[in-house]
């Protein structure tokens, strides 16, 4: 995380830090039990905690983060001793977040929770922002 903030010090867009990682991670579980998902809370939080861990990569690399962030989520939940059915879910929900999956609740759930932890409507980089109109969250949901 310290050198993920230190590469991002600049950046006017959206930042990748603990702040984003545990508003998706709560909005992940939020929209979970709404939903009434079979889904374990430790996972959930691992999944939010450990999405963007490949951005480093991205940066110093040009690797896809979430290629290099499903590698290195697993090694990480392996030493913190999750099962390897947990580890291969949260990989898969990691490689896949930038978009919708048909059939994956965790990766589906990931995707969305990314998406609306953004607070689009008061960004400084709303204008120069790359995402689309439609993709911009324009109010609290």
């Amino acid at each position: 995380m310290n050198r993920l903030d230190k590469l991002e010090a600049d950046r006017k867009f959206c930042n990748h830090d603990l702040t984003h990682l545990l508003d998706v991670s709560r909005i992940a579980y939020i929209m979970a039990l709404e939903n009434k998902l079979d889904l374990s809370k430790d996972v959930i939080y691992a999944a939010g905690l450990l999405h963007d861990i490949g951005r480093v990569a991205e940066y110093e690399k040009e690797e896809e983060h979430q290629t290099a962030g499903a590698a290195a989520a697993g090694r990480i939940m392996e030493e913190c001793g999750y099962s390897q059915e947990e580890i291969k879910a949260v990989e898969d929900a990691i490689t896949g977040h930038r978009e919708e999956k048909e059939g994956s609740l965790l990766n589906n759930l990931l995707y969305a929770a990314d998406k609306l932890s953004r607070n689009c409507f008061c960004c400084k980089a709303y204008k120069e922002c790359k995402w689309s109109e439609n993709r911009k969250n324009k109010g609290v949901v």
